[in-house]
C-alpha cells in the first residue's frame, strides 16, 4: 500500500473515487468535488486548497481516500473553532494552516472516510492525515459532519469527538403533505396551512430537476444566491461557474424550487437529491413575501421527499425556526486531531463540557416539537 497526497480530486480517476465514496451522498461524489475545483470555488485565494489523501494498492488503484483541504481560515465549515484558534495564537502557536476533512461549504452529514469495502484501512488513512500534520507543522486536523456509522472509526483512532445540533424532517411513510400534517397538534397544523396559503398567494412555484433546469434558471438563482451570500458570509462561497457545471454535470441530482410572479423568477431554493435524503443548501429572493422562505425551503422539500420516497430532509445548519415546521433536533458530529498534547487536553476538557450543554439543549428542543403528544 502507498499513501499519496494529491492537489485536486480531478487528478484521481472518477471511477476509482466514486467506487470508494458510494452512490448515496451527492457531495462526496467525484463530480461535485471536482466541479468545486474547476469552477474556482476552492483553490486559489479561497483558503481551501485541495489535498485529497489516497491509499493505493500495489496496482496503483485507490483503495481508500479522504476529501481533505489545507485551510488558512475557518470560514465555510459550520463547525466553529474560532475560539480554539484564538487560544492557540495567544499561547504563541500558529493554528493556521490546518487540515480540513470535509465537503467545502456543505453542512450535510456524509462519509468522510471513503473506504468502499475496506474498513480495515480507516486507521491507516487517519494515521496518514496525522503524519501530514506532524511533518508540515499543522496544528490540527478536523473531520466535520461525519455520518454516525463512521464515528467509532475516528474514536478508535483517538480523535476527539464533538457534537452539535441540526433540524431534520423525518419521513414516517407519509403518502402526502396532509398525512404529515395529521400528526401535528391542531394549532400547529392550522399555522402551517395558513403559512403555505399566504406564501403561495399570487405566486407560481415550480420544482425543476434534470433537463428542466435551463440556463436562465441558473442566471436567476445566481442573483438570489449572491444576495443571501453577501448578507450571511460577506461574499458568496460558490462562483457563477459552479452553477453552470452543476447544470451540466449533476442536474439529475439537483432539485431547484423556483417562485415566479407574472412569469418572472423572484425566489429560489437549491436542493440536492441523495439516495435516502433531500439536502437543502441555498436560498435567495428579490422580494420580501411573508412565509415564502418557509414554503420554498421547508414545505416544498417535504413535498419532494414524500414524492421521491426519501427518508429525511436535511435543511442545513442552524435555525430553530425549523422546529415549528416539523423539523426535529438531531445530533451532528465532528472529529478532531490536535497535534500538541497540552492543547489537546484543553480541547478535550472543553468538548466534554460542551457535549453536556448540547445534550441538554437537544432535550429541551425535543420537548417543543409541533407533533401531537401522547
Amino acid at each position: 500500500m502507498t499513501a499519496r497526497v494529491h492537489h485536486s480530486v480531478a487528478e484521481i480517476p472518477c471511477a476509482q473515487w466514486d467506487r470508494l465514496a458510494g452512490p448515496a451522498n451527492p457531495f462526496t461524489s467525484h463530480a461535485f468535488l471536482s466541479l468545486l475545483e474547476e469552477s474556482g470555488s476552492v483553490g486559489g485565494a479561497s483558503g481551501w486548497s485541495p489535498l485529497p489523501i489516497v491509499i493505493e494498492d500495489q496496482a496503483g488503484v485507490a483503495a481508500a481516500a479522504l476529501p481533505a483541504y489545507l485551510k488558512t481560515h475557518s470560514q465555510g465549515e459550520y463547525v466553529f473553532d474560532h475560539n480554539w484558534a484564538d487560544a492557540w495564537h495567544r499561547a504563541g502557536g500558529n493554528y493556521y494552516p490546518k487540515l480540513q476533512i470535509s465537503v467545502p461549504f456543505t453542512p450535510a452529514t456524509g462519509p468522510r472516510l471513503l473506504l468502499g469495502e475496506s474498513l480495515e484501512l480507516a486507521e491507516p488513512l487517519l494515521r496518514v492525515a496525522e503524519q501530514l500534520c506532524e511533518q508540515n507543522e499543522l496544528s490540527s486536523a478536523h473531520a466535520t459532519f461525519i455520518e454516525p456509522a463512521q464515528l467509532p472509526l475516528f474514536e478508535q483512532a483517538g480523535w476527539l469527538l464533538r457534537t452539535d445540533t441540526q433540524f431534520h424532517w423525518e419521513n414516517h411513510g407519509y403518502a402526502s403533505f396532509d398525512d404529515f400534517l395529521a400528526v401535528l397538534s391542531s394549532d400547529k397544523r392550522k399555522n402551517l396551512r395558513k403559512e403555505r396559503a399566504r406564501a403561495q398567494d399570487g405566486v407560481e412555484i415550480r420544482a425543476l430537476t434534470g433537463a428542466a433546469i435551463l440556463p436562465e434558471h441558473w442566471d436567476a438563482f445566481w442573483v438570489f444566491y449572491q444576495d443571501t451570500g453577501s448578507r450571511k458570509w460577506g461574499r458568496p462561497y460558490l462562483t457563477r461557474a459552479a452553477f453552470t457545471l452543476l447544470g451540466e454535470q449533476m442536474a439529475d441530482k439537483v432539485l431547484l424550487v423556483m417562485a415566479f410572479i407574472g412569469g418572472q423568477p423572484v425566489a429560489g431554493a437549491l436542493n440536492f437529491i441523495g439516495a435516502d435524503a433531500l439536502y437543502g443548501r441555498y436560498w435567495g429572493a428579490v422580494i420580501d413575501k411573508p412565509f415564502l422562505h418557509f414554503e420554498l425551503c421547508y414545505y416544498q422539500a417535504i413535498d419532494a421527499a414524500i414524492a421521491l420516497g426519501l427518508k429525511r430532509v436535511e435543511a442545513g445548519a442552524q435555525g430553530q425556526h425549523k422546529l415549528a415546521r416539523g423539523y426535529a433536533p438531531v445530533p451532528t458530529w465532528s472529529a478532531h486531531y490536535i497535534a500538541d498534547p497540552g492543547f489537546r487536553r484543553a480541547i478535550a476538557d472543553f468538548l466534554e463540557r460542551e457535549r453536556r450543554g448540547v445534550a441538554q439543549d437537544q432535550l429541551w428542543l425535543g420537548e417543543r416539537t409541533p407533533f401531537r403528544k401522547g
